[in-house]
């Protein structure tokens, strides 16, 4: 990295001003979880009831497959390049919760580690960070499949696919993750309704707050 660098930050313009002036303070909902595990099922949920009265909030999805189509093209599916992918995403997340909006992420990002860098990287910022696992076995997963991705990983058509390739591991989220949802048994209302539960208990979100702000100033 260059290091004729500056982090430039505005006196007057700060975050608090700035959640302040949109009624709203932003934070990420990290979705992690296998392949077809529901992340994005649930994650377009909680983008539409958030976006929704009564909470009318600036929400918006961050889906792994399309940041790869775009931003991420240049990266594959090797170690490195899975931890480059989680990386700039984190960046991105954070960028829209200093913004003051709800990003909302699905990706597997299957190594531990590299989750933890996302949320050091939105903790030095002062921003909210919530990690929720989209619980669901490799064999429910793969009972789902609707893109067809683990029958190709067990016939060796893919290469360093989650969950089957013997190089690519899951590392699932520990005891202390702050929401884990059984989407491999669970529909996704009672999900969502998870999630939502969390932020209320934790009380970064309230109801019924729509025209004062969902969000609760921190």
């Amino acid at each position: 990295m260059a290091t004729n660098l500056t982090y430039h930050t505005h006196p007057t313009l700060t975050h608090p001003l700035r959640s302040s002036l949109r009624n709203q303070k932003g934070l990420t909902l990290w979705l992690t979880g296998l392949s077809a595990s529901g992340k994005s099922t649930l994650a377009t949920s909680l983008e539409t009831l958030l976006l929704s009265a009564p909470y009318s909030l600036s929400a918006y999805r961050l889906d792994g497959d399309n940041i790869r189509l775009g931003l991420n093209r240049d990266l594959t599916f090797t170690p490195a390049d899975r931890v480059e992918n989680i990386r700039r995403i984190a960046e991105v997340a954070a960028l829209f919760a200093d913004a003051c909006t709800i990003a909302i992420t699905s990706f597997i990002s299957p190594y531990r580690k590299d989750r933890e860098l996302a949320r050091a990287l939105h903790k030095e910022r002062g921003l909210e960070f919530v990690e929720v696992y989209c619980e669901a076995s490799v064999e429910e997963c793969e009972r789902r499949d609707p893109k067809g991705l683990y029958g190709k990983a067990r016939r060796g058509e893919i290469q360093g696919f989650t969950g089957v390739s013997a190089d690519a591991p899951y590392e699932e989220p520990g005891e202390d993750v702050e929401v884990r949802v059984r989407t491999g048994a669970e529909g996704v209302e009672e999900c969502v309704q998870r999630v939502v539960e969390y932020l209320e208990r934790r009380g970064l979100l309230r109801r019924g707050e729509a025209q004062e702000g969902g969000l609760v100033e921190g």
